[in-house]
């Protein structure tokens, strides 16, 4: 069942962030991480990823730098920073409440009973 899109807005913040909690990505590794962990029910662009990662470095949630690969390819790397951590945790409890009251109106697990 493909997922309304719309059930995404808002969420992929917390999603890149999340991702970049357990280890720095370069841009294409997190496009290509969501959608393997989401069974491709997130599959971002490039033209929506990176305006995104810069105002989560704008607003001092992440920092970035760079590496040279083996191959003389330079990568950005993206890193969360301590108040990308406290931001995450935040939407993740927001995220917690919202879903329990979601689940509490179609109830819970067994969705599709009267």
């Amino acid at each position: 069942m493909a997922i309304d899109k719309s059930l995404l807005n808002g969420s992929t913040t917390m999603l890149i962030l999340k991702l970049l909690d357990e280890t720095d990505m370069y841009g294409y590794q997190i496009i290509e991480e969501l959608s393997k962990r989401s069974n491709n029910a997130f599959e971002l662009k490039a033209g929506t990823l990176y305006p995104l990662l810069h105002t989560l470095e704008r607003k001092n949630m992440l920092t970035s730098y760079e590496e040279t690969t083996e191959n003389a390819r330079v990568r950005k790397y993206y890193s969360i920073t301590t108040n990308g951590r406290k931001h995450l945790k935040e939407k993740k409890e927001g995220w917690k409440a919202y879903t329990a009251a979601v689940d509490d109106i179609l109830g819970g697990t067994s969705f599709g009973t009267t």
